[in-house]
């Protein structure tokens, strides 16, 4: 049986900020130990105050994506833990981000975010680099983005600047982080067919399986386990609570339906790769699945159906 998943920090960007939201994002800008190393904490206040008083909608997103784009971070259990910004200016993009409740700090969620604001930059929005500007008393923060593979570029007395290329993001993401807990594996031909699809489907639907892409262990068609998810398998799964039979398929085959999932989709971008007994977190539209891959019942390449 292989080892769950569940233990390691979670974190999920969600790009949409609700009224509720900004309230939240007020509340957290209000205390002092949280705003004390955030330059632009006033400014962002006001901002949320006009917004909450002169608008009345319930989405906001909009609103906060003026002059860059802001996530909300979410746990596991789908609560707001903090936020991310992310403003990028020609190549280089420039990640702001605050853990708003003192309550969730120590619980390496500051990495975890550090990682989802990595892969939003450089497959969604196509950074060069990605800057972190830091307070030098700032000591969680500095511990955080250095953990993630960070570089000093340069400091003041106050100010520390550190930096990620995307190259050498790239490089970390296919050795892996030392404390990942979950590997994936990946055919050589689904590889390189679903880097095509890529070349023809890429949008902010599809930056997600490019890094599960880019992050799998590429292995041969003959040598890959029987009971990994390739292209074409299908397989039980437990989402939650619930346990349902899919396959997981090319989007031109697909089928709700009838359990045909594309890879493209939430839940197919989510198994590709994983084995029978791994359990994992998935947020899926606006909420945090449990996905659990129980069986696989069919596998082109363990049928030598290497033409699929």
């Amino acid at each position: 049986m292989n080892k769950p998943i569940l233990s390691k920090p979670f974190i999920s960007l969600c790009p949409e900020i609700t009224r509720a939201d900004a309230f939240r994002l007020m509340d957290w800008l209000e205390d002092e130990s949280v705003t004390r190393y955030l330059s632009d904490s006033r400014h962002v206040s006001r901002f949320i105050e006009q917004v909450i008083g002169r608008v009345q909608l319930p989405i906001l997103t909009h609103l906060f994506n003026q002059g860059g784009r802001f996530f909300m971070a979410y746990d596991r259990d789908d609560v707001p833990v903090g936020f991310v910004r992310l403003v990028k200016t020609g190549a280089n993009c420039e990640m702001v981000l605050v853990i708003g409740n003192r309550d969730n700090w120590g619980r390496k969620l500051g990495a975890s975010t550090i990682r989802e604001g990595m892969k939003l930059a450089f497959f969604d929005m196509r950074a060069e680099k990605l800057i972190a500007k830091i307070h030098a008393e700032n000591g969680r923060s500095l511990k955080a983005f250095q953990h993630c593979g960070f570089l000093r570029e340069s400091q003041t007395p106050t100010m520390q600047s550190f930096a990620m290329t995307s190259e050498r993001y790239l490089k970390l993401l296919r050795e892996g982080p030392e404390d990942e807990a979950s590997h994936i594996h990946i055919t050589e031909i689904d590889k390189a067919r679903l880097r095509a699809l890529l070349a023809f489907e890429r949008d902010t639907a599809t930056f997600e399986l490019e890094h599960e892409i880019e992050r799998a262990i590429v292995v041969d068609s003959r040598q890959v386990a029987q009971d990994v998810v390739t292209m074409n398998s299908r397989a039980v799964l437990q989402l939650d609570d619930e346990e349902v039979r899919v396959a997981l398929v090319y989007p031109e085959d697909a089928d709700d339906g009838a359990g045909r999932l594309s890879v493209c989709s939430g839940i197919g971008t989510a198994i590709l790769g994983y084995r029978e007994g791994d359990a994992f977190d998935w947020r899926v539209r606006d909420r945090t699945r449990r996905i659990r891959i129980g069986k696989v019942l069919y596998q082109p390449e363990a049928a030598g159906d290497f033409h699929l």
